[in-house]
């Protein structure tokens, strides 16, 4: 029988939680009984988007700003549990929501610590004889990986998403580690060597927004020299609170006036709020607390009172 030479499913359905907004969290369970989630975010406009992730857990790398990260990495997935994600999002939500037009490998669970199955379910995706996504509608987000960025730049042609954060190296060694690794001069330095030759390419800075910590307008100015020349998107994103989290989230007027300045300097910007939240279904706020916690790092002395506040 075919069942005993071959895996003919990777996962299988546990739950789907709905929000009030539309968006869907979908938790399956793997093989091994690892649970993880994907969600659905069903947009007017008739972009439906499916956000799926390439390891059972976080890791360190972004350990503030993911409620995920601070319980450590259990595995990674393989491509055919990745693939079977977005596969299973379309036959159970396109005739509720409508077609699923965008994926994302989600930040939570860095994709390129897993690159080789990351850069295989994209193959798969994008493929004709796949899931005929086309590649500028499958995203692969990264906190930074700079060797493995890079490896990703020349295999593949989806769209690549980088979690920027900061705007100073202090801030991002603070609230994304891997930054003491790869810095800002080295992560955009190799960007901008990286798309110089390559045409009709924009990678898509993602920048959560915290309150009293990156949001001044003078981080807002320093984005934009930091970017320059460099082919990109800056998308900013609402913080969503959560559990064990001393962030707060930077008011909707403040996070205008931010975007207001980057469009004002030349960048092509665009917001993002929060969607699921009431289901713990948005941006950085999957999962439920595990037995291991990710050490939280010492504060700048500059934003303890910011943080007590």
């Amino acid at each position: 029988m075919l069942s005993a030479h071959a895996d003919v499913r990777a996962l299988s359905l546990k739950e789907v939680r709905s929000a009030s907004d539309g968006t869907k969290k979908i938790l399956f369970t793997l093989e091994d009984g690892l649970v993880i989630e994907t969600v659905i975010i069903p947009c007017d406009r008739g972009r439906n988007t499916v956000c799926f992730k390439s390891s059972g857990l976080c890791h360190e790398l972004s350990v503030l700003l993911h409620w995920k990260a601070r319980m450590g990495l259990t595995r990674h997935l393989t491509a055919a549990e990745i693939v079977e994600q977005a596969v299973f999002a379309r036959r159970l939500f396109t005739e509720e929501v409508g077609s699923i037009t965008n994926v994302v490998f989600m930040g939570m669970g860095e994709p390129l610590q897993n690159i080789d199955n990351v850069v295989k379910a994209a193959d798969v995706m994008v493929d004709d004889q796949g899931l005929h996504f086309s590649p500028r509608k499958v995203t692969i987000s990264t906190s930074g990986l700079v060797p493995q960025l890079k490896r990703f730049l020349h295999e593949s042609n989806c769209a690549l998403a980088v979690s920027l954060n900061a705007t100073t190296d202090e801030v991002r060694n603070w609230i994304m580690p891997i930054n003491r690794k790869y810095n800002l001069e080295l992560l955009l330095g190799t960007l901008r060597d990286e798309l110089r030759h390559r045409h009709n390419y924009k990678v898509l800075f993602e920048y959560v927004m915290l309150a009293g910590v990156n949001d001044s307008m003078e981080d807002a100015k320093r984005l934009i020299n930091l970017v320059q020349d460099i082919p990109c998107k800056i998308n900013l994103i609402q913080f969503n609170p959560h559990s064990g989290s001393r962030f707060k989230p930077t008011k909707e007027d403040k996070i205008i006036e931010f975007r207001n300045v980057l469009a004002a300097g030349g960048c092509t910007v665009f917001l993002r709020l929060s969607r699921g939240d009431d289901q713990m279904a948005a941006c950085g706020q999957l999962g439920k607390p595990g037995d291991f916690q990710a050490p939280l790092l010492r504060v700048p002395p500059q934003f303890e009172k910011v943080l007590n506040a």
